[in-house]
C-alpha cells in the first residue's frame, strides 16, 4: 500500500512543503512515483519519517538527523532506545517546568504576587497557602472570598510586610491589654474588636458585624485558629471573641438580628 504526499502530511501533522522540502534534501524521499510523477510513500517510509520527526522534536538540526538515520550501524531498536532516553530526560526537565508553573498557579490564586523565598521572608514559618483549599472549599462561592480575592492579587511584598506589621502590633497591644486585667466588654477591650475588625475591612474584604461576631466564633471553635490567637498569649482567642461579640453589640448588632 502506498499514500499520496497530502494523505501523509495529514497523517504526520505536517504541511506537504515539509514534506517536499524533506525529499529536496535527501532526508525522506518517497519510494515511489505514479504514472503522473506524484510522489508515493510505503509504509517503510512512514517509519522513517516518524524517526525524523521524533528527532526534531528533541532539538536536532535536520543534518544530524540525516546522519543518525543513514548510519549502517545503527537498527532500528537502537533509534527507539535513543529516543526513549532522549524523551524521558525531556519529560523529566518538563515535569520540573510543571511543577513551577503550578506553583506559580497556586500563588496566584492566592493572590500572593512573590515568590517562594519572599511569602517564606514574610511569612515565617507560617505557610500562607496551608489552609487555601479548605478556605475555597469553605468560602469559596461568597462574595467575601471573591472580594479578598481580588484585593490581594494586587498586593506587593511591601503590602503583605505592613499588613503582618499591623498584626503583629495588634497583638502585641491585646496582649498588654489582658495583662492588665482588662475585661472583655470593656472599652479598650470593644476599641481593640473594632480595630482588628477594620483591619479585616480594609486589607481583604467587607467585614460587618455579623460577618465578625461569625469569625470570632470560628476562633474558638476552629482549633487551628484558637492556636494561633492563644500562641500570643492563652486564653486570647475566647477573649477577643468575647470582645467582639461585645463590640458588636454596643454598635447595637446582636446575633439574634442573623435570624
Amino acid at each position: 500500500m502506498s499514500f499520496s504526499v497530502g494523505q501523509v502530511a495529514g497523517f504526520a501533522g505536517v504541511t506537504v512543503r515539509t514534506l517536499h522540502h524533506y525529499d529536496e534534501i535527501g532526508l525522506l524521499s518517497p519510494s515511489a512515483r505514479s504514472h503522473a510523477g506524484h510522489r508515493r510513500y510505503d509504509e517503510g517510509d512512514l517509519d522513517r519519517l516518524q524517526q525524523v520527526l521524533f528527532y526534531r522534536e528533541l532539538g536536532f538540526p535536520l543534518d544530524q538527523v540525516a546522519v543518525l538515520l543513514d548510519d549502517p550501524e545503527a537498527d532500528p531498536q537502537e533509534h527507539l532506545r535513543r529516543q526513549h532516553e532522549l524523551l524521558s530526560a525531556r519529560i523529566a526537565e518538563l515535569k520540573k517546568m510543571a511543577e513551577a508553573v503550578e506553583h506559580a498557579m497556586e500563588a496566584k490564586k492566592m493572590g500572593i504576587n512573590l515568590t517562594p523565598e519572599e511569602r517564606f521572608e514574610v511569612f515565617g514559618d507560617k505557610d500562607p497557602e496551608q489552609y487555601a483549599e479548605e478556605a475555597e472549599a469553605r468560602w469559596g462561592g461568597t462574595d467575601a472570598y471573591a472580594e479578598s480575592q481580588r484585593r490581594t492579587a494586587r498586593y506587593t511584598k511591601a503590602d503583605w510586610k505592613r499588613m503582618q506589621d499591623e498584626a503583629a502590633d495588634w497583638g502585641s497591644r491585646y496582649d498588654a491589654l489582658m495583662g492588665e486585667g482588662e475585661p472583655s466588654d470593656g472599652e479598650r477591650a470593644m476599641d481593640m474588636a473594632e480595630e482588628h475588625r477594620l483591619h479585616i475591612d480594609a486589607w481583604f474584604y467587607e467585614c460587618g458585624f455579623q460577618m465578625h461576631t461569625c469569625l470570632g466564633d470560628m476562633y474558638v471553635g476552629d482549633e487551628r485558629f484558637k492556636a494561633f490567637y492563644d500562641s500570643m498569649r492563652p486564653g486570647l482567642a475566647e477573649h477577643l471573641r468575647d470582645a467582639i461579640h461585645a463590640n458588636a453589640r454596643r454598635h447595637g448588632y446582636t446575633p439574634e438580628d442573623a435570624g
